[in-house]
């Protein structure tokens, strides 16, 4: 593209010309008539052709003009895109770190409901407490009598559910704070002088009694109680003084016992 520096050259340069020509045309003092004639056609063609030069750089100039004012803008629509952008990035920021807080409340409402099904099953779990044993498995053995209070241990576990029971000692202990029900059954020889009895214990204290005394055949006395007991609070059965029990293969004597709710 021709620039305005180069028509200003072209321009002088053809001024240095004609001026050139005029001196020679004063030294010149025959012949100058057609020397003049041969020389003006030369300067206007090269006047014309600097206008139509000239008009061409302005049309060019304009051209130029108009395609650096589209190029401003189109710049100016790129910034304003960039920034439009930036905003929609910043929004979407903002919405990721929300949803990312909302996730971490909810996974600490996970973890929190975790915890509490968990100590919901612990609870149910505990709530599952029941045992009934015999005093024996099989054979046929009597129990007794003694001068004192003995303890009964009763062997033969049918079940123990929540393993409160002690097959070994006899002993049930609470696992949780709550109402228990316990029964007992038992069988014995009559006798003249030796009754059948047995009586439940809450820990050192006698709650309840069976007792049976006839001179002949058989007896069985049973008896059942429910206690409230605190964790740790222990039940078992005694024989009574001077009293004795049977059981068999048959398995006449038991004891059993069971939570009804915690408390």
């Amino acid at each position: 593209m021709k620039t305005p520096g180069a028509v200003l050259l072209l321009l002088w340069s053809g001024l240095v010309v004609v001026a050139a020509e005029s001196g020679g045309l004063q030294d010149e003092a025959t012949g100058a008539a057609p020397t003049q004639l041969t020389c003006q056609p030369d300067i206007h063609t090269v006047l014309r052709e600097m206008s139509a030069l000239m008009a061409e750089q302005r049309v060019e100039l304009r051209y130029t003009k108009t395609q650096m004012e589209a190029m401003e803008t189109r710049l100016r629509a790129s910034e304003k895109t960039v920034e439009e952008q930036r905003a929609v990035i910043k929004e979407l920021k903002g919405k990721q770190e929300e949803q990312a807080a909302a996730v971490r409340a909810v996974g600490g409402s996970v973890n929190l409901a975790g915890s509490q099904v968990e100590k919901l099953r612990r609870e149910r779990e505990e709530r599952k407490v029941s045992f009934s044993a015999s005093l024996v498995a099989s054979g046929d053995e009597t129990f007794g009598p003694f001068t004192v209070s003995t303890p009964l241990v009763f062997r033969n576990t049918f079940v123990n559910i929540g393993s409160a029971y002690n097959p070994n000692t006899g002993v049930f202990t609470a696992p949780v704070r709550g109402v228990y029900h316990f029964v007992f059954f038992l069988f014995g020889n009559g006798h003249a002088s030796t009754p059948t009895g047995a009586s439940l214990y809450k820990n050192d204290k006698h709650m309840v009694i069976a007792y049976s005394h006839q001179t002949g055949q058989y007896v069985k006395p049973s008896n059942g109680a429910s206690l409230l007991l605190e964790v740790g609070d222990v039940v078992y059965l005694k024989l009574w003084p001077n009293a004795w029990v049977r059981d068999n293969e048959n398995l006449h004597t038991t004891f059993s016992g069971h939570l009804l709710f915690t408390m």
